[in-house]
């Protein structure tokens, strides 16, 4: 899903867009007046949606504070680790940060679960397998490892949660109700009034771009959380964003 064209437009063209698709289709369609139950139904099928897709939105927002609050705190992780290694030789040092330095481009690279999960390995197997003679400075990086493998954990139960098939499906019923509605109701011939239609189409729609980028991790927001990491290897481990 991450890699339709969908995810990737802004959000300013998917409106005009949008705003110009229903604006046509309001002076297009045929207008029909609905009797008492038709709207009653409709009324209905309107609360339904806004009922389930808000506690979906809400979820989807808090999941992307809590993965900015994981990376940042991974970012942490790995800043104070680089700087347990100043007591070791040159070359062990910069050997061992650089191992680290491809671990966070593996991840900036993929941006998914279990991302750098290989190069996260060789760290502690470098540890592990250490015999030289700064082996209790191995011990207390390998200390470090194993702490943040917690951020690690963190991140995939919280990448993992995302909206499901059997919720886009509901979602996909009510929304496709409530739009046909709208756009069939009969409104006169009131320029204004097709207008305040089709920003009431182009908004609940929204809603539903809104969600798949926040679902998929591409609005702009979801980016941002990387920039920890980021700063990390731009700086060469010097600053956190």
């Amino acid at each position: 899903m991450k890699d339709l064209l969908l995810v990737k437009i802004r959000l300013s063209v998917y409106f005009w867009l949008l705003f110009a698709i229903f604006l046509i289709l309001s002076f297009a369609l045929p207008g029909y007046t609905f009797a008492a139950g038709v709207l009653t139904l409709f009324s209905v099928n309107s609360f339904l949606y806004g009922f389930y897709i808000a506690p979906i939105l809400s979820a989807q927002k808090s999941r992307i504070d809590e993965l900015h609050k994981i990376i940042r705190a991974e970012a942490n992780a790995l800043f104070s680790l680089v700087l347990k290694l100043k007591k070791l030789p040159p070359e062990l040092r910069n050997r061992f940060q650089a191992m680290v330095k491809e671990y966070i481009h593996a991840k900036l690279r993929q941006k998914k679960a279990n991302s750098g999960e290989k190069e996260y390995e060789d760290l502690i197997t470098f540890c592990v397998d250490y015999k030289g003679e700064h082996r209790e400075y191995m011990d207390k990086l390998l200390e470090a490892l194993v702490a943040n493998q917690q951020n690690r954990t963190n991140f995939n139960m919280q990448a993992a949660n995302r909206v499901y098939s059997n919720e886009w499906h509901i979602m996909a019923i009510l929304f496709s109700i409530t739009l046909g509605f709208i756009l069939v109701l009969d409104i006169g011939s009131d320029p204004v009034m097709h207008i305040v239609r089709a920003l009431l189409c182009t908004g609940l729609t929204m809603l539903i771009v809104i969600l798949v980028k926040l679902s998929t991790l591409t609005h702009k927001r979801a980016k941002a959380m990387w920039a920890p990491l980021r700063k990390l290897t731009e700086t060469n481990f010097y600053r956190i964003d």
